[in-house]
């Protein structure tokens, strides 16, 4: 699946945050972990608008129905007739009248329609429990938007160093990841802070850290996460980035971007299965977006051929993602991305939204 191609069947859903996760399809809205139908109509002439985070489409005598999703809830507005069908607060900024300002809508809502039960995960199928690499960016992009408590209680209630997903590896990223995350919603006094410090000195080589991150080794970008997890608690640091080729370090683009030795990129078949992978890199180079991003298309986001991904789960939607080894839309494209277009510009103060696509 590539940037612009759109999704094999069209579709659209609705939850964002702690609400109920709702799949419309075809004219149907239904319970996306269950199929419970919550309505149905005869629809034609679909319309799926992403940056307003409704569909609109007509019924068999020609009426116009509209599911919306705002920062109250997903209500169904049929000729004038509204109600909601879940709800829980969340923050959806407008993020200004500029051009990118619909892709950005579009992409925050990619992000929090995979918060499930308060947890952050990399697609809301084919992923049982969050990822620290995935989860981090997440939380970049819900500390811009005001949407942290959200996941409150995950951070709080974080008991693992690992997250141990990829095929059970102790992964030395995932010590800067996990204490970055703690840093946005709590302080040192997390219980799992001094577990993660000692678990530093199990990857110790010299002054920095290496071990297997994607089943290679990758020292530069694992000691840039555990420096910048420490910096955001305010710990101490004597730590050191390794002069060493590292594919992975231009993966992270929030800070040291001067300490990298360069070394070829990822290449176009990392981006086209991991497009998260090319948006990083294109962030810490300061290069042009790795893709168009059109909202009239949805989802945006993906990832395929993804080792630990349980892609049968995506019949949910449609049985293509599944042979197509896709999960769509991935919380991770959808932060990298985000996180790309709002670079070097402030947080953008939440507003209300218009109530009506």
């Amino acid at each position: 699946m590539r940037s612009g191609e759109g999704s094999p069947c069209p579709f659209y859903l609705f939850g964002m945050g702690a609400r109920r996760k709702m799949l419309h399809r075809a004219g149907r809205l239904t319970d996306l972990f269950t199929a419970e139908l919550v309505a149905e109509w005869s629809a034609h002439e679909e319309r799926v608008l992403p940056a307003k985070y409704a569909v609109r489409f007509l019924t068999r005598h020609d009426g116009v129905v509209s599911i919306v999703e705002d920062e109250d809830g997903v209500w169904i507005d049929e000729e004038g007739d509204r109600r909601f069908v879940t709800s829980g607060r969340v923050l959806l900024p407008r993020f200004g009248d500029g051009p990118e300002a619909p892709v950005l809508r579009a992409l925050h809502q990619e992000v929090l329609i995979n918060v499930v039960a308060g947890r952050p995960l990399p697609n809301l199928l084919v992923y049982g429990k969050p990822w620290y690499r995935d989860a981090a960016t997440m939380l970049m992009c819900l500390a811009e938007t005001g949407n942290l408590h959200l996941v409150e209680e995950w951070v709080a209630g974080l008991t693992e160093v690992f997250d141990r997903n990829n095929a059970g590896h102790r992964e030395p990223d995932n010590l800067g990841q996990v204490l970055y995350i703690i840093s946005l919603l709590g302080d040192a006094s997390h219980p799992l802070v001094p577990r993660v410090l000692e678990a530093a000195q199990e990857f110790r080589h010299g002054r920095h850290i290496s071990g297997l991150t994607d089943f290679a080794e990758h020292p530069a970008y694992q000691t840039k996460w555990l420096k910048h997890g420490l910096r955001a608690l305010g710990l101490d640091d004597l730590w050191e980035i390794p002069e060493v080729e590292d594919t992975y370090s231009s993966l992270f683009w929030m800070d040291y971007r001067d300490t990298h030795v360069p070394c070829p990129r990822l290449g176009e078949d990392a981006a086209r299965d991991y497009p998260y992978l090319a948006w990083a890199e294109a962030h810490f180079h300061g290069d042009p977006p790795p893709a168009d991003l059109a909202t009239d298309r949805y989802p945006l986001t993906w990832e395929s051929n993804a080792s630990q991904a349980d892609y049968a789960r995506m019949s949910a939607i449609s049985e293509e993602y599944v042979w197509r080894r896709t999960a769509a839309p991935h919380s991770w494209h959808a932060a990298e991305a985000f996180m790309y277009h709002v670079r070097g510009r402030p947080p953008v103060a939440p507003t209300a939204p218009t109530s009506a696509p």
